[in-house]
């Protein structure tokens, strides 16, 4: 008899565009995926399928880093967790068990990334980092409808309008990678997964 997923027509989910060869890539990129390899063991996914089409590939990662990397307001477990909410919000698998891992790796708490992607309202998070949540989800899902309001809410936490724009820069960034990782059906790593689970969570 055959199985569900056979009846179904379902099966593994490949990508939708095959992944380019490390060895036919420009230099400079070539050199940015071995660098990503050396650090961590492994080339994610996100990084061969945007290197299809290299000018995409040198902006998307440009303003990746200047988000994702910079100085300010926000923590990096911070700008993790604005990642994670809002990919769950928009079903990517990519992104949610990707930035997971990450999110757990720089908040040094093997818990939280799975309660900001399951309800990050009910997650163990300050109020100043709910704040900065209910900022992001209305960004990512409803943004012509946030007003000063919303801002001033973020002010109150202490807040300023550099945080502010970082955090509806990250959501609307991520709300871009978020719709191209559905599309292509871009898979995580296995090797994701696994990361930062032997971290030790928070005393209770």
């Amino acid at each position: 008899m055959a199985s569900t997923n056979s009846t179904l027509g379902m099966g593994p989910v490949n990508p939708r565009f095959p992944l380019p060869d490390l060895n036919d890539l420009p230099e400079d990129i070539k050199l940015r995926i071995l660098s990503v390899q050396e650090k961590s063991g492994f080339i994610p996914t996100v990084f061969l399928a945007y290197a299809r089409r290299p000018a995409e590939f040198r902006a998307f990662f440009a303003y990746h880093d200047a988000l994702m990397d910079k100085q300010g307001g926000l923590t990096k477990a911070e700008r993790e967790m604005i990642v994670v909410a809002t990919s769950s919000a928009n079903q990517c698998l990519y992104c949610v068990v990707a930035h997971g891992a990450i999110l757990r790796i720089r908040a040094k708490d093997a818990l939280l990334a799975d309660q900001v992607a399951v309800n990050y309202r009910k997650a163990n998070i300050t109020p100043r980092q709910m704040a900065m949540l209910d900022l992001a989800m209305k960004v990512s899902q409803d943004a012509a409808a946030v007003t000063e309001a919303d801002f001033q809410q973020l002010q109150v936490h202490g807040f300023d309008d550099d945080d502010i724009w970082d955090i509806c820069a990250i959501t609307a960034f991520f709300g871009l990678s978020n719709r191209i990782a559905n599309a292509t059906s871009m898979q995580p790593n296995v090797e994701f997964y696994g990361l930062g689970r032997d971290i030790a969570g928070p005393a209770n």
